[in-house]
């Protein structure tokens, strides 16, 4: 067998390469790294023509049927993470490409949903702005975050990763997702409390539920609509959880006091978005998984996966459901 071509997607910062160790797959492999975005279906297709070996970083390229069924030479197909909803398995499997996952690290994605609030609340990277900016001084009275209410959506492992963050700053800490026991709540720290009464009562709403058809648009214009003027809305999970032209809406018209966002329906964000030119707006280009310690977990993982598949047998393979 000849060398066997692989593409690693969307390594922004070009630090794949330094994330682990390759020689164990290089003399077997010859790996084209892209360090901008694909784009379209389309764009996709052109560019991965001819590689058996597609290394994806979490959802950022999508690769639904089309795109797959337009790949013959595609064999094996990686996502980082254990899942990935934006990848077809079905159609993979269809076509006798495997799909395996990579081990993750840490709950990287808390600091980030702790990071929009501290900003919202204290302005720490405004004040730093203006200040280098040549400002004589402060303008900002901030709001702790003792004292106020943390609605979480969602209690799994980040939700309650945020409930114990949470409650180290002094916050009283409430929770809804569809399937939330009394006694899971408290064992995390959180009072279980109806949905509606979540959003009435949080100062800050931080998503961490799983983009799925149940939980997709969970965050309209009736629950924006409930909460209260000075609260703001954290997505750090997935754009399309919060029906984004209600939530333009609702900051346009300061029904809410703002929101801290890493995640969008279109990313990269399109540059002419509204949320690009908003003052009660913090945005982030999807950083939540982008951590050191998780990187360096995701790429030996990758490097195991295609070794493991080219002595035909595959590990941590993602099977249809």
């Amino acid at each position: 067998m000849g060398m066997v071509r692989a593409a690693i997607l969307d390594d922004y910062q070009n630090v794949a390469m330094k994330m682990a160790d390759w020689s164990a797959i290089s003399k077997d492999v010859e790996i084209k790294v892209f360090n901008a975005p694909l784009g379209a279906p389309d764009a996709v297709i052109k560019a991965l023509q001819g590689f058996a070996v597609v290394v994806g970083m979490r959802e950022r390229t999508a690769f639904p049927r089309k795109v797959i069924e337009a790949l013959p030479d595609l064999k094996l197909l990686i996502t980082t993470g254990a899942r990935n909803n934006s990848f077809d398995v079905k159609a993979c499997a269809e076509r006798g490409v495997t799909v395996c996952g990579t081990g993750s690290f840490g709950s990287p994605t808390t600091g980030i949903a702790f990071g929009l609030m501290l900003e919202l609340s204290r302005r720490i990277g405004f004040e730093n702005a203006r200040l280098k900016a040549g400002a004589p001084w402060q303008v900002t009275v901030g709001r702790d975050l003792e004292g106020l209410t943390l609605g979480i959506l969602g209690l799994g492992k980040l939700g309650q990763r945020s409930a114990a963050v949470g409650k180290a700053f002094g916050m009283k800490t409430i929770a809804w997702s569809q399937n939330l026991t009394e006694d899971k709540a408290k064992a995390a720290g959180a009072d279980l409390v109806a949905k509606e009464d979540l959003f009435r009562n949080a100062d800050f709403i931080t998503i961490h539920l799983v983009l799925s058809d149940r939980s997709r648009g969970l965050v309209g214009a009736k629950e924006l609509g409930l909460m209260k003027k000075t609260s703001y809305l954290i997505n750090t999970s997935r754009g399309p959880i919060v029906d984004e032209k209600a939530l333009i809406a609702a900051l346009q018209n300061n029904t809410i006091a703002g929101a801290g966002l890493d995640v969008f329906d279109v990313e990269p964000l399109p540059l002419d978005h509204p949320f690009r030119n908003m003052d009660n707006v913090v945005i982030t280009p999807h950083l939540g998984y982008v951590s050191e310690q998780n990187y360096r977990k995701y790429f030996p993982d990758v490097v195991e996966d295609i070794r493991a598949w080219l002595d035909g047998k595959p590990v941590r393979v993602i099977d249809v459901k």
